[in-house]
């Protein structure tokens, strides 16, 4: 198996992996569930995307991919930042409940938009 393949299912494998994280985690804040607080729960999604970052840059500069040149590689980054940015708001600076599950459920439909725009190939449907 050639090492893009390798990268490419490790990258998927993490995708999969961080919404799974993401999905539980909300779960868990709209029940208030301890699980919540545990301490793996606060780690493991940080390392995972940690690896999923990586294989995503490793990807693009192996297969020569410039965000400059690619609108859709530009569209996906900058719906990760929106993601990220409503994941923190869902998980930490989100002052009600009311805005944490707002957060919480735009967050879901950027990530839909992330993944289409990564099969796809194009930025602008779903």
């Amino acid at each position: 198996m050639s090492d893009y393949l390798v990268l490419k299912y490790v990258h998927v494998s993490c995708v999969i992996i961080s919404y799974t994280l993401f999905l539980l985690r909300g779960i868990w804040m709209l029940n208030v569930s301890p699980w919540l607080q545990q301490r793996w729960v606060k780690v493991a999604p940080h390392v995972n995307d940690t690896i999923l970052l990586l294989s995503a840059v490793t990807l693009a500069v192996i297969t020569h991919r410039n965000p400059l040149a690619e609108t859709w590689l530009a569209a996906k980054i900058i719906g990760l930042l929106v993601y990220i940015m409503l994941g923190v708001i869902a998980f930490r600076l989100g002052r009600t409940r009311r805005t944490k599950v707002m957060a919480w459920m735009l967050a879901q439909v950027v990530f839909a938009y992330i993944v289409s725009v990564a099969l796809t190939k194009n930025p602008l449907l779903f």
